[in-house]
């Protein structure tokens, strides 16, 4: 397999199924291509995929574009990896919180870009500070009824899409406890950026 990715500094989408694929443990080769050179980075990452976008999984004659795609390519691909929970109920809680992510907090995004070589304050537009306190609030409901320690039990996609919300808290300087956490959410924060498919793309970056 093939994984083509963008910087490795800025780009949240790419670092979601690298991060499930570092977890399947599976060998893959990784095409990195350079951001924001407009018309140049959409015609390297053309050769790659129909999507012109990165992230773009190529598994023989197939290519997957999209992040949510591949993750679940490989769920299906890798049953052994359990990339989603087993249980019923908590599988369709974290499909939930994955696809909420990849549809939702619009203004988090824009504002907060994921940048693994910054740090600074930032002051929160309204807008903003909305989207932080539903995912404290949606964390703390999925950590009290999974029992954790990741958001849904056992580390899944949905903690893939998520790892780049916790970049972001960590570079903007985002408390949680300013949002309504209690501690769950801060420590599940902090937990994420921990694990050791993380740490190895954030040394790579």
């Amino acid at each position: 397999m093939e994984l083509v990715i963008g910087t490795k500094k800025w780009s949240t989408w790419s670092l979601r199924p690298w991060l499930v694929l570092k977890r399947v443990g599976a060998p893959f080769k990784e095409i990195e291509i350079e951001l924001r050179r407009g018309d140049a980075t959409e015609a390297d990452i053309a050769r790659h995929s129909p999507s012109k976008l990165a992230p773009a999984l190529k598994d023989g004659d197939l290519v997957v574009w999209d992040s949510l795609a591949i993750c679940e390519y490989l769920a299906e691909k890798f049953p052994e990896a359990k990339l989603w929970p087993e249980e019923p109920e908590l599988r369709a809680l974290a499909r939930s919180a994955a696809a909420e992510m990849h549809s939702g907090f619009s203004s988090l995004r824009g504002e907060c870009p994921m940048d693994l070589g910054l740090i600074k304050k930032a002051d929160l537009s309204e807008a903003t500070q909305k989207d932080v306190r539903k995912i404290t609030e949606r964390w703390n409901q999925l950590l009290k009824r999974s029992g954790g320690p990741f958001l849904l039990g056992e580390w899944s996609i949905a903690d893939a899409f998520y790892t780049p919300v916790a970049t972001r808290f960590r570079t903007y300087g985002v408390h949680l406890s300013d949002y309504g956490d209690t501690g769950a959410a801060g420590a599940y924060c902090e937990r994420l950026l921990e694990t050791p498919e993380f740490l190895a793309w954030e040394a790579e970056a």
